[in-house]
């Protein structure tokens, strides 16, 4: 039994990995394949109520490998960890056969809720680097996480899902909006405050300019009117002292 799941992870990563030379190579330094075979080991002392030895194996494993899966996760043989450097499965988490895992995956929780609460990868699912599924939902099979994305609802099967939160995009290879939106989106919550203020920003900016033209619009008459009466006055006092100069002759 042990034998056999370790060929199909050695196999799983020479079909994975296009720098893989040999499985001599891959069962000597992958520390993925190396980190699945402890956590089977971590995971037999757990069925066997040996929790405090399993988690002691898992911890073993987490220093020699820097994967840390907790020996109550359920892993099908024939999974691919790549690279492996900080990736953390959870102790509800389920991952099925085919499945590829790059490094600083999280399959987490969101709370500290009892039950079900890490999430179920189906079959051939492909979890980018720094990816993080948070919650007890289950993602499709053949579906792909884009890298840094953040996951908090089911995945529909062959769908790929970016972004943060993330986002369904394309299901089957055709592009697509997002199956079941979030109504309380953080992010589109303060994207939608934002363009409500540029907007209102917008209309006080355009009541402030037609108040300005209208304000030097009114300075320029004022201003007109008052070169016009200084030129009149100009002519008037011009005509007086011409009047004075005639009657003194």
């Amino acid at each position: 039994m042990f034998f056999s799941r370790l060929r199909k992870d050695i196999e799983a990563a020479k079909r994975n990995d296009p720098a893989a030379r040999n499985k001599f190579e891959i069962w000597l330094t992958y520390s993925g394949v190396h980190a699945l075979s402890w956590h089977r080991f971590a995971n037999r002392l757990y069925k066997m109520h040996l929790r405090l030895l399993a988690r002691w194996a898992s911890q073993f494993a987490k220093f020699l490998t820097g994967i840390e899966i907790h020996p109550a996760a359920k892993i099908a043989p024939g999974v691919f960890i790549d690279h492996g450097m900080g990736v953390v499965i959870g102790e509800t988490a389920e991952v099925e056969e085919g499945v590829v895992i790059y490094q600083g995956v999280t399959l987490g929780g969101t709370g500290k809720e009892r039950g079900k609460r890490h999430p179920t990868i189906k079959k051939n699912v492909t979890v980018s680097s720094g990816a993080k599924v948070l919650g007890g939902f289950t993602v499709g099979e053949g579906a792909r996480i884009g890298a840094g994305a953040v996951v908090l609802k089911e995945v529909p099967p062959y769908a790929t899902v970016v972004g943060v939160p993330g986002r369904v995009v394309r299901i089957n290879g055709e592009k697509t909006q997002d199956l079941i939106p979030e109504k309380d989106d953080p992010v589109m919550k303060e994207v939608s405050f934002l363009r409500e203020r540029i907007f209102e920003l917008e209309e006080r900016l355009e009541k402030f300019a037609s108040w300005e033209e209208t304000h030097a619009v009114k300075e320029n008459g004022a201003a007109a009117r008052d070169g016009d009466a200084e030129k009149t006055a100009a002519q008037e006092i011009t005509t007086d002292d011409k009047e004075k100069q005639d009657e003194n002759l």
